[in-house]
């Protein structure tokens, strides 16, 4: 019985411990690459300091030129102009230019290249756009979006909504790294965003009796070896 315990042992300790092995090799990425280059935050534009309001409708106004019945509004810069942004029930919004009521959203591919750009603090090239009407795995955003690739030598890839105009994700090679490693870390192999679901859980716990198991073996072997050397 003990020699088929210690067989069994062995067996499931090498099995959880290629998860171990994941675990440590995950926590050591994750701890030796800088998170702002993984959110490409190195890469971010100084934001416009001042928010020029010459001109600018009251809310209503521009909503009813917009033809919007708003549950919401905020008042921001979007690309050297002002605008609105209406809520609307439901979740969506609409970019609205503050001054004529122009209906700016949903974003078109020159406007998505535009504010790319002027997110983006270098000089880089765009190499390639691409429109996504659903979220993609890299992404991970509510919403249909335009990815905009940069020639940046970082892969830099900007997701930016075609509703708000924000840029919802930055992405690049490192990321991709990070992720990669997120995602044995957590052992979430879909969309790689819980850390607390069964799976990891009873792994966690198999590795923890496992190793609680291995000191229980270790001590009767402790012991043989104290004795030959009283022998």
């Amino acid at each position: 019985m003990k020699r088929w315990l210690i067989r069994l042992h062995k067996w499931a300790a090498l099995i959880i411990g290629l998860q171990v092995l994941a675990w440590i090799a995950g926590g050591l990425v994750m701890s030796a690459i800088p998170i702002e280059r993984v959110r490409g935050e190195h890469n971010i534009a100084e934001p416009a300091a001042n928010l020029d309001l010459t001109g600018v409708l009251a809310p209503g106004d521009a909503a009813a030129i917009a033809g919007i019945t708003p549950s919401s509004v905020e008042v921001r810069s979007f690309l050297d102009r002002t605008v609105y942004e209406f809520g609307r029930e439901g979740g969506t919004s609409v970019i609205v230019n503050a001054v004529t009521g122009e209906t700016l959203s949903p974003i078109d591919e020159t406007m998505a290249i535009a504010i790319a750009r002027s997110d983006y603090s270098g000089g880089a090239e765009v190499s390639a756009v691409t429109f996504f009407a659903e979220p993609t795995w890299e992404s991970r955003r509510p919403g249909p979006s335009w990815r905009v690739d940069l020639d940046d030598g970082e892969g830099t890839r900007l997701y930016v909504s075609t509703a708000t105009g924000d840029v919802v994700a930055r992405r690049n090679d490192i990321w991709r790294i990070y992720d990669f490693f997120w995602m044995l870390h957590i052992m979430d192999y879909g969309d790689r965003s819980h850390f607390n679901h069964p799976l990891l859980i009873l792994s966690s716990l198999f590795a923890l009796g496992m190793s609680l198991f291995g000191f229980i073996l270790l001590f009767p072997w402790l012991g043989r070896m104290l004795a030959r050397r009283r022998t």
